[in-house]
């Protein structure tokens, strides 16, 4: 089980949740997340189990009776509907997205389809759902999504805050902009309890290997170059999963409908930095490497096109407003990242099908 420490909100009586995305990576580090912390809530995942879901991630929950997992699409209204109503649910995390960049480069019709018309299906059924209840206001739409949709900062830029206006770059950043826009306008327009977040670049358990931080972990451990974008310059905030995790239920308890809510790790990071520290992170815990130091197979590779320069979040607001400070450095959460990678081979090792070692080679070589 994962270590998540974090004081529970005082609650008056059980949540049931859908949870969309629930076995990707930070969803299925929210569903575990949460079924420590309130064990008596009823926990549904929706999940289309594309190439980054994994039925293994929530493995551990299947035997308890208050989680149900449920294969299929978010498009799917008729679906949608029947597990709003079946569960009665009352609030909706919705994590389910295309998010790689260079995946919506090659394809962006996928993201286009999942992030907002799926956001859309979610939404509106959430609406009916809603007004049947009676409007309660109680229940929550949680729409979680990413920094990405600010677009780039210059070295010296103020950070992002949620004011910050729109200007993605990427086909994967205009859709998440598509559909925080779409949560937005279903709360002015309907009243519909809707709470969007938008968060900084993710790392720890169950990461999908083609992301820049478990790619280059497996990677050492395969002995295979690095690939690192451009000149390396770019920075990136970092935000550990699991203080994520504690700040979506700070939001989900504490958060006001209609607002949003920036999260990051106060962590920004170099990318060429970063992986020079995975290496030596990894000379340190991993004895075996093929090659050693694990910095010799650090390679530049070609920059992907309209890579942003500069990411980094203001979250004052959800500290100030709501109490939430990330509690993982840079330094402890790559230490914890490496270390569960190192003892779950076995998760990561089926996931280099031919399949992954194809957009592997489309990418970097």
């Amino acid at each position: 089980m994962i270590d998540f420490q974090q004081e529970q909100p005082a609650r008056n009586e059980a949540r049931r949740l859908l949870v969309t995305g629930g076995a990707g990576f930070i969803g299925s580090n929210f569903v575990h997340h949460w079924c420590e912390q309130y064990p008596n809530d009823r926990i549904v995942v929706l999940d289309a189990l594309t190439y980054a879901g994994n039925r293994q991630n929530l493995a551990d929950l299947t035997h308890q009776n208050n989680f149900r997992f449920v294969h299929g699409d978010i498009c799917d209204r008729t679906l949608v509907n029947a597990l709003l109503e079946e569960e009665m649910i009352d609030t909706v995390a919705h994590f389910a997205a295309e998010s790689h960049v260079d995946r919506s480069i090659l394809g962006p019709d996928a993201f286009i389809r999942t992030n907002v018309v799926g956001t859309f299906t979610l939404l509106d059924s959430f609406r009916h759902h809603w007004e049947k209840r009676g409007k309660l206001n109680s229940d929550r739409f949680l729409h979680v999504s990413t920094d990405e949709v600010y677009g780039s900062l210059n070295p010296d830029d103020h950070p992002f805050t949620e004011t910050t206006p729109y200007t993605p770059n990427s086909p994967y950043s205009a859709s998440k902009a598509g559909s925080d826009h779409l949560a937005r306008a279903y709360y002015h327009t309907y009243g519909l309890p809707t709470i969007i977040t938008n968060c900084s670049n993710n790392y720890g358990p169950y990461h999908f290997p083609e992301k820049l931080i478990p790619l280059m972990c497996i990677n050492i451990l395969l002995g295979k170059s690095l690939p690192v974008y451009g000149d390396g310059q770019n920075i990136r905030d970092w935000l550990y999963v699991g203080d994520h995790c504690r700040a979506l239920d700070v939001v989900i308890h504490k958060g006001k409908p209609g607002e949003t809510y920036n999260i990051g790790g106060n962590n920004e990071v170099k990318n060429i930095d970063l992986v020079n520290k995975l290496c030596e992170l990894m000379n340190e815990l991993a004895p075996d490497l093929p090659v050693r130091p694990a910095q010799q197979l650090i390679t530049f590779v070609k920059d992907r096109p309209g890579h942003d320069r500069r990411y980094a979040i203001d979250a004052s607001k959800i500290t100030t407003e709501l109490g939430w400070t990330p509690a993982e450095t840079v330094e402890g959460g790559l230490r914890r990242t490496i270390e569960w990678y190192l003892n779950h081979r076995d998760w990561w090792q089926p996931l280099l099908s031919e399949e992954y070692q194809a957009y592997y080679r489309l990418v970097y070589v």
